[in-house]
């Protein structure tokens, strides 16, 4: 089962919660996620505004589509290569 995403703007906002002294374990509760994803959050978006997590999701996002269009293209140009070197 997939969870819940979250926006930009509620990951920020949880971690200036946490900066301002409130602790993990509630803003956790709250939200709904494990104490893991607050701390991977905290490690990955730590020190970011919205506008720059905004930002890194999207690089993240056109990542993976380029991955996914660089890994299509090998298995053609590959199965090509099979094709050509076949004799008939």
């Amino acid at each position: 089962m997939k969870g819940k995403r979250f926006t930009e703007a509620q990951i920020s906002r949880a971690l200036k919660e946490y900066e301002s002294g409130r602790s993990a374990k509630d803003i956790s509760r709250e939200l709904g996620i494990t104490l893991a994803t607050f701390y991977r959050w905290k490690k990955k978006y730590s020190g970011m505004d919205g506008e720059q997590l905004r930002r890194l999701k999207e690089l993240e996002e056109e990542n993976r589509r380029l991955k996914q269009l660089y890994a299509d293209a090998a298995l053609d140009n590959r199965m090509l290569k099979d094709v050509l070197s076949k004799k008939f």
